[in-house]
């Protein structure tokens, strides 16, 4: 990459950095955006590390679509590990979806506000969708969460309402985010923003200990001295929330509003599916990413933005204008969900920004990269490393291997052992740079290579070595989870509870049958569509299965096999 001279006057930190020839030039001021170009690879996510580590303020990487985002997570991550990352999901849903997000990504979310609420430096990732939604505003996290610490006096029956109130759900057995259960002396629950359970031991009122605790197993763990509890779900649920959203409903909907069900499930206490899509009956004023953002804030739009912004407001419209006319379940219009694509623009230009542009683009900063090469392993081959040999052999500068774990890290350094090409093991990409070494090493999940040419390194990932199948195995890697643990999550199903099918969606739990396939009798798990299609999961592919947490189960959807509603 190219060597900026960066002073104090454009709000950079001269020297705040340890590869200043990596610092990128950054703007001066809401007045001016930056063009960078030629970033192929992962140096797109290089150079936002660098200058979110010289920026004095938070920089926001906004990205087309959720994939990218987690992309871009796991690129900072590995290039910047000192670096506070911070991820704001988009809600996964479609606009005016009758069903809510699951648990996990509220949670996400709701420690996402909690932390820029704090001021903390660092990287916020999000996609352009989550910019464009109204949020709870600032002041609804302080109002709705509560601290628990160790010696604390806690009134279980209090507790009970006040976790209610929150938003979180009385199970059996806590499971997901946003659940609590009470066993004689004992409060377990699962709040959000965490990533662990815990388990409240009480000896009369006071609280004795506070335990983390494997929501599998149920045992528990190490000991904490306080929890932090966020509320449940990004709109309130108590009585005077209640109140407030029964007047807004009247005053923005005709006819009776006791004929639609959102309004009566609300009326009691509870939150019906989709109810995140009439937040704005539940505050007098709404909020959007850009209120929880300080004047400082550093706005880095990854290429493809603008055009995706443009596709998620014209989606909002069609199904705006399918379900306007629904007198069952009324929808609000977009403009009371959504910022539209010149708000957001008009947004984004408050703030300095950058703007990833094509390479023919007026007025752009061109990076010193190039495409990374592509050196498959042929295993055919009489000589299988002949494309990777003939790499580090002219290579003018470095090359650093990544494999995406520890035994694949293994699998590879025998694979080039055998074939005469030992690279040296690194930790990571800083100890790569100090340690000098030519070829080497190291453990990222990194998808995307590239060639920086200052200084001279090219990274290689196994997707450049094996091409699709790594990117095929790290998705299945990714979903999936131990199966016996998948059958404890099911254990407590009763027939007819709803379940998710990550491709299929929400169905029906039938029951465990076992039925004869190719001569063999296995046994599947059978879920009910709408329409009464039926779908058999073999026990070996339980881990796309589990339970339905978006909402009450007695009004989950129930989605059609082959249809577009997942």
């Amino acid at each position: 990459m190219q060597q900026s001279n960066v002073d104090s006057s454009s709000g950079v930190k001269t020297g705040a950095s340890r590869l200043s020839p990596l610092i990128p030039p950054l703007p001066r001021g809401s007045e001016q955006e930056l063009r960078w170009t030629q970033l192929y690879g992962c140096s797109a996510s290089l150079a936002v590390s660098q200058a979110a580590i010289a920026h004095y303020g938070v920089t926001v990487f906004v990205t087309t679509d959720p994939a990218s985002a987690d992309q871009i997570e796991q690129e900072i991550g590995f290039f910047a590990p000192e670096l506070s990352v911070i991820r704001l999901p988009e809600w996964e849903t479609l606009p005016y979806d009758h069903f809510s997000p699951h648990q996990d990504i509220i949670s996400d979310r709701l420690a996402a506000l909690r932390t820029l609420t704090g001021g903390e430096r660092g990287v916020l990732i999000a996609p352009i969708a989550t910019l464009m939604g109204r949020l709870c505003p600032l002041d609804y996290l302080e109002r709705y969460s509560f601290a628990i610490q160790v010696g604390a006096s806690v009134d279980l029956d209090d507790m009970r309402i006040r976790l209610t109130r929150a938003g979180y759900r009385n199970v059996s057995q806590v499971v997901e985010h946003g659940e609590f259960a009470v066993r004689g002396s004992l409060l377990d629950l699962f709040p959000m923003g965490a990533h662990t359970p815990l388990r409240l031991d009480l000896f009369d009122d006071e609280v004795e200990a506070i335990r983390r605790f494997d929501p599998e197993t149920q045992r528990s763990t190490d000991s904490v001295d306080a929890v932090d509890l966020l509320p449940a779900r990004e709109v309130p649920l108590d009585p005077d929330a209640v109140k407030y959203f029964r007047s807004a409903w009247r005053a923005r909907f005709e006819g009776d509003p006791t004929a639609c069900q959102v309004y009566q499930d609300v009326s009691q206490g509870n939150a019906p599916p989709g109810i995140e899509y009439y937040l704005p009956l539940f505050f007098e004023d709404t909020a959007t990413v850009f209120d929880y953002l300080g004047d400082s804030t550093l706005m880095v739009l990854d290429t493809g933005v603008q055009d995706a912004a443009e596709r998620m407001w014209a989606e909002i419209g069609e199904r705006y204008e399918s379900r306007r006319h629904d007198i069952q379940r009324p929808v609000l219009r977009p403009s009371e969900l959504f910022l539209d694509v010149g708000a957001v623009n008009q947004q984004l230009h408050q703030h300095p920004r950058v703007a990833f542009v094509a390479t023919d683009a007026a007025q752009a900063r061109a990076f010193a990269t190039q495409v990374a090469d592509s050196v498959p392993i042929d295993a055919r081959a009489p000589e299988p490393l002949a494309r990777v040999h003939a790499l580090v052999d002219d290579h003018p500068g470095r090359v650093l291997f990544v494999a995406d774990s520890p035994g694949r890290q293994e699998t590879l350094t025998e694979s080039f052992a055998r074939h005469g090409l030992r690279p040296a093991r690194v930790d990571g990409w800083d100890t790569f740079l100090d340690s000098g070494e030519q070829v080497a090493v190291t453990i990222a999940p990194l998808e995307r290579g590239v060639r920086l040419l200052d200084p001279d390194i090219s990274i290689v990932t196994e997707n450049q070595l094996f091409g699709e199948r790594a990117t095929q195995r790290r998705r299945r890697k990714s979903s999936t989870r131990d199966a016996e643990a998948a059958i404890r999550d099911l254990s407590e199903l009763n027939p007819g509870a709803p379940v998710v099918h990550e491709d299929y969606g929400v169905g029906r739990y039938i029951g465990l049958q076992t039925m004869e396939a190719g001569g063999t009798n296995s046994e599947y798990l059978a879920i009910e569509y709408d329409g009464g299609d039926k779908l058999y999961v073999p026990v070996l592919s339980l881990h796309l299965i589990s339970r339905y947490s978006g909402a009450d189960p007695d009004h989950a959807p129930m989605h059609r096999l082959g249809s577009n509603q997942w």
